[in-house]
């Protein structure tokens, strides 16, 4: 049994293309590539082959994994969502309470994650430490070097 996840209609969408594409392009090119391996001989010395079935194998997990994660989507209606306090999709602006660097945050699924685009899982331990708090509230979070503070500063959608 999967574990439920949240998207927006945007992520779902991403997760879908990215499917159709793996199962659309990339899985027939692999086949071609293993039937041309397999027509130049020898298998057990063919690395070609042995290369693209490798590949076939790491393809089908993807997809296989891939779809267990759409299976168990759900689209999140966020007019239903309080906004006063952190939850998954919420734009949160926090301030590291040691240095004062702020940063900006929109709380995602597992498989929206984008760090360098400022989309941070929510089971990440910073993102499990920010939901359910409040602007003004100070998240003490546990991280691999110890343990941060952080205030809430703003929170939107």
């Amino acid at each position: 049994m999967s574990e439920i996840s949240y998207y927006s209609v945007e992520g779902l969408r991403n997760l879908k293309e990215e499917l159709l594409q793996l199962e659309q392009v990339e899985r027939p090119r692999v086949i071609t590539e293993i039937a041309d391996a397999r027509d130049k001989g020898d298998l057990s010395e063919n690395a070609e082959y042995h290369a693209a079935k490798e590949e076939q194998s790491h393809l089908e997990f993807k997809i296989a994994k891939l779809k267990n994660v759409i299976s168990s989507a759900r689209i999140i209606d966020e007019s239903q969502l309080d906004a006063s306090k952190i939850l998954i999709h919420s734009i949160v602006k926090i301030k590291n309470v040691a240095n004062g660097m702020e940063f900006s945050y929109t709380l995602v699924a597992d498989s929206e994650t984008d760090v360098k685009n400022g989309k941070l899982s929510v089971n990440s331990p910073i993102g499990k430490g920010l939901l359910g708090k409040k602007v003004g509230d100070v998240a003490e979070i546990k991280v691999p070097n110890g343990i941060m503070k952080f205030e809430i500063v703003q929170i939107s959608r």
